[in-house]
């Protein structure tokens, strides 16, 4: 079997003239002259490996994620960016490496990519190194170079994602209460707006200094430099009714939608629930697939942020509308997202419940009707409609538990934050909290009622 390799920069030429006299599998097919033609030959599926030097600062995951697609594996010179890209998952190729070395490295490498045993083990390499260390030579660092660090596993916080479909459900009003509601059971809990349509977070919240807080964190992610310290400076510390919520804002334009990739959005998230707990994500409505059903399979797709929350999501709670429209999207919506958080506990929510839209006994209702016409899971969970008091909280930038601690609203979605942490067994904190953030929200309300 050939195992063509392609190369970019000077820095290989060495190794490369070298492969290319050596019996074997491994042969050198194409020497790109810049970062372009490399992706260019990749997409072409061309090479099953590539070989990197000068370039390399130039690579991101979603680069790397293209590199892959066309079928082949990463292999970088050590000195060429070489720690962070082993950190995206490239293979180091240590500074002194003989061709027979690369070329081992490069079987590895591809046998890895395709799930298939390994006959070299990368210490052969290791080991050739510190024996030319022994000589005199410089070993460069070789144990460094073992690859990426591995992710540690999942800490005790969850992915609890809030999807609904088009309209306006209250996907946000229910994502930034039940956020602060398990802040309030003791949790660490995290906010993100994914939402590539209608991102409102930071003004539910009342934050006048609304950066795309998740921009930026996929931006690090997107670069391998996305560390627990990196996505602490990234998130706001808000404090919502003596607790602390970290929150990452929404995009401030909708045309920036093509930075949330699925890669970066996905390392975004597993790093939140690592660093700071249980983290709900505001997601938007769209589950279709759309680029991926058109000839570029590799272009950014705008319902990637959704796709990729759900699919990583612990819990997913379903919102919809409490009306004979909101209804009906519900549950037309209800199978696509079941196919989408295939590993997800769905919890129904009916929002914005209310006699005037759902008749004289508007919960028994709408669960006859769901009996009738709805798939998949009963309702868990109705929010009682009380504009007043909804208002007040969007006017001060609040939440229920600041502005109506008593109200029904509020009390319903104490019990959701209950549900979604129900199969953990977490328990109320005791004592007071600590108070890291600052609130931005009553100061607006303030200044509006003025």
């Amino acid at each position: 079997m050939v195992l063509p390799v392609m190369a970019l920069g000077v820095s290989t030429w060495p190794l490369v003239d070298g492969i290319e006299r050596l019996p074997g599998p491994v042969t050198v097919v194409r020497r790109c002259l810049d970062l372009t033609e490399l992706l260019a030959a990749a997409r072409a599926g061309l090479g099953r490996a590539a070989l990197v030097a000068e370039g390399a600062e130039d690579l991101t995951a979603s680069l790397l994620e293209q590199i892959r697609l066309g079928g082949a594996a990463l292999l970088v010179l050590e000195g060429h960016d070489h720690r962070r890209l082993a950190g995206l998952g490239a293979v180091v190729v240590p500074e002194h490496a003989t061709p027979e070395d690369a070329a081992r490295l490069v079987e590895e490498a591809v046998a890895a990519a395709a799930g298939a045993p390994t006959t070299v083990g990368y210490a052969d390499v290791v080991a050739a190194g510190r024996a030319d260390a022994a000589a005199g030579a410089d070993p460069g660092g070789l144990e460094d170079l073992g690859g990426a660090e591995p992710s540690g596993p999942r800490g005790a916080g969850r992915i609890v994602a809030v999807w609904g479909p088009t309209g306006a459900p209250g996907r946000t009003t229910v994502a930034v209460n039940l956020a602060a509601e398990i802040a309030l059971l003791g949790q660490d809990t995290a906010l993100l707006d994914a939402d590539t349509y209608g991102p409102s977070v930071a003004a539910a919240l009342g934050m006048l200094d609304e950066a795309a807080g998740l921009a930026q964190a996929c931006r690090l992610a997107d670069q391998g430099r996305l560390d627990g310290a990196a996505l602490r400076r990234t998130a706001a510390d808000v404090a919502v009714a003596g607790r602390t919520v970290r929150v990452l804002t929404g995009l401030t334009r909708q045309d920036r939608w093509p930075e949330l990739r699925s890669s970066a959005v996905a390392a975004v998230l597993e790093r939140s629930v690592q660093e700071f707990g249980t983290t709900v994500v505001d997601c938007g409505f769209a589950l279709e697939a759309d680029e991926e059903l058109t000839v570029d399979t590799m272009a950014p797709r705008r319902h990637a942020a959704a796709l990729t929350v759900l699919e990583r999501a612990d819990v997913v709670v379903a919102v919809g509308a409490a009306d004979t429209i909101g209804v009906p999207r519900l549950v037309k919506g209800l199978p696509d997202v079941a196919a989408a958080a295939p590993g997800a506990r769905l919890v129904v929510v009916v929002n914005k419940l209310r006699r005037s839209a759902a008749g004289r006994s508007p919960e028994l209702g709408i669960r006859e009707a769901w009996a009738r016409f709805g798939a998949g899971p009963a309702v868990e969970l109705f929010v009682p409609w009380d504009p007043e008091t909804f208002d007040e909280a969007l006017l001060a930038g609040a939440v229920l538990a600041e502005t109506a601690a008593g109200s029904a609203g509020r009390a319903a979605f104490r019990t959701l934050a209950g549900r979604v942490l129900a199969d953990a067994g977490e328990a109320e904190a005791e004592g007071d909290p600590l108070v890291h953030g600052t609130r931005l929200g009553g100061r607006i309300g303030a200044w509006l009622r003025r």
